[in-house]
């Protein structure tokens, strides 16, 4: 029996859906996994190489776009770095780079179920209720900017965005819990978290697309890379520019953090309805 292929109308919806979840702090990561899963397309029945070969096409599409529609702030950002702050930000590239070279093929056998992504959203909305609680209004400010840079805070940056590489945890949500446990406000963690996050994205991008471009794909599996891609960057570069002002005044992080319990919940009730037909299922056959 032939495996099944990935349609062309999957490959745009899921593309379509990078845009946002990558720019939220909600985990583009699990909402390609859980879409196709909560809807029963028969995603995971793909060939795992084929599904590898899809994200990476959605990443380099929605890294393309970010690069494209944020080169102005970086580079303003990058010449106004002294020594320290400089040294800062490489530090925070260390821990994800070898976290991706060592784990991220344990990680994806093992980490990438409904289950564990569940856990991951539920982890990370505690977490951001958390960092919004700790700076709620009227509590005296901690005064800290970008400005303010540490390779402390850098070190932070990177541990978080290494545990971002486990499906559900969001490398933009897990920066901005990272920068705002260490007392930034929510603008600069909004900055640094892309400002840190966006070099490891497209460091990524460009390895995986070196990995692409070494296999020849049927024309079919061509077209919805493409399309993937394609709507992948289109939907980022559009969430970019919508969300253009809240990036750059900070956000609070409990709609995100709502909206990833709720998630959560409605993965954990889904998982539960099918384990219980399941041994439904089993009782009437014995």
């Amino acid at each position: 029996m032939p495996s099944p292929q990935l349609s062309i109308r999957h490959a745009l919806a899921l593309g379509a859906l990078q845009g946002p979840t990558e720019l939220l702090p909600i985990s583009s990561s699990a909402h390609t996994a859980l879409l196709p899963w909560l809807a029963g397309w028969p995603y995971s029945e793909l060939d795992p190489e084929l599904r590898k070969s899809f994200e990476v096409a959605l990443h380099i599409g929605a890294g393309t776009a970010l690069a494209i529609e944020m080169r102005a702030e970086l580079l303003q950002a990058a010449l106004a770095l002294d020594r320290r702050q400089a040294s800062a930000i490489a530090l925070s590239l260390a821990p994800p780079a070898l976290a991706g070279l060592t784990l991220q093929r344990a990680i994806e056998r093992r980490l990438g179920g409904p289950r564990s992504i569940a856990a991951s959203l539920l982890a990370g909305a505690l977490a951001m209720a958390l960092v919004e609680r700790a700076g709620a209004p009227g509590e005296p400010p901690s005064g800290r900017s970008r400005s303010h840079l540490a390779l402390g805070d850098g070190l932070a940056l990177g541990l978080a965005q290494a545990l971002a590489l486990i499906p559900g945890v969001s490398r933009n949500g897990a920066t901005l819990v990272a920068a705002r446990a260490r007392g930034f406000d929510r603008a600069d963690a909004e900055a640094l978290s892309w400002h840190a996050g966006l070099p490891v994205i497209l460091g990524a991008g460009a390895l995986k697309a070196r990995e692409l471009a070494r296999t020849t794909p049927a024309p079919g599996v061509r077209r919805a890379l493409l399309a993937g891609g394609g709507a992948a960057f289109f939907s980022t570069l559009l969430s970019a520019r919508i969300s253009r002002r809240s990036r750059r005044e900070g956000r609070s992080l409990l709609g995100s953090s709502l909206y990833r319990g709720v998630l959560s919940a409605v993965v954990i009730a889904r998982l539960r309805a099918r384990a219980n037909a399941h041994a439904e299922h089993i009782n009437l056959h014995e």
